[in-house]
């Protein structure tokens, strides 16, 4: 970056040829300094985090048997990676030659896309795990044969009249579809949320900082 957070700040938040007191860019000044380079630091090590677990996830399978559920789990979270990774790219070519309140406006419209895309994406994330779980214990080696496999017939020593779908329980099939669908409702509330642990306090200050500046402003 050709100029730091900090040193827009102190050019001001409105254009330069503008009229701002003084003591309008000393009173937001030390609110501002920090606040949306945080962020982007904050996000990086996110996605980086994601990354390193994914691939962490991926060995750890095929040593515990479950290697479907590995690659899944990889190949998905790399694709969340890769979208947010374009995110950022083009957070970065937001223009840092307009006013600081105009820069903030600009950071906030990109959170707000980039909260909408990855809530659409949870809707799927979620189930694609969940499935991928089940997957990876189903075709699980248990003495010889899958998992999956073994608990059916173990079911249908006890209950012989279960009715079977391609080899599969019924009541399975339904019991793991509403799952599904359970998950994909929710998907973008445990995205929020989520979002929320982690970066909910310089939301919150950006969103402070926002409206104190637009409360200033009507005043000058």
């Amino acid at each position: 970056m050709e100029k730091s957070i900090e040193n827009i700040w102190k050019e001001g938040f409105l254009e330069g040829d503008a009229l701002v007191a003084p003591k309008i860019n000393n009173l937001y000044s030390q609110k501002s300094i920090h606040i949306i380079d945080k962020f982007k630091r904050m996000f990086r090590i996110n996605l980086i985090a994601i990354v390193a677990f994914s691939f962490a996830f991926l060995i750890v399978s095929f040593f515990v048997g479950i290697p479907i559920t590995g690659i899944i789990f990889f190949v998905t979270l790399s694709v969340l990676v890769f979208i947010n990774k374009k995110l950022l790219n083009d957070l970065e070519k937001i223009d840092l030659g307009i006013s600081s309140y105009q820069y903030l406006k600009a950071f906030n419209q990109w959170v707000n896309k980039q909260i909408a895309i990855n809530k659409k994406m949870s809707r799927f994330l979620y189930p694609i795990i969940f499935m991928s779980l089940i997957l990876g214990f189903w075709f699980k080696d248990a003495q010889g044969m899958p998992l999956g496999e073994r608990l059916v017939g173990e079911i249908l020593v006890g209950f012989p009249e279960t009715y079977l779908i391609f080899g599969i329980p019924l009541i399975g099939i339904v019991l793991v579809a509403v799952i599904i669908c359970l998950l994909a409702l929710v998907g973008g509330r445990i995205y929020k949320w989520d979002l929320n642990l982690v970066y909910g306090r310089i939301f919150k200050k950006l969103e402070e900082l926002m409206t104190d500046i637009e409360l200033s402003l009507i005043h000058i």
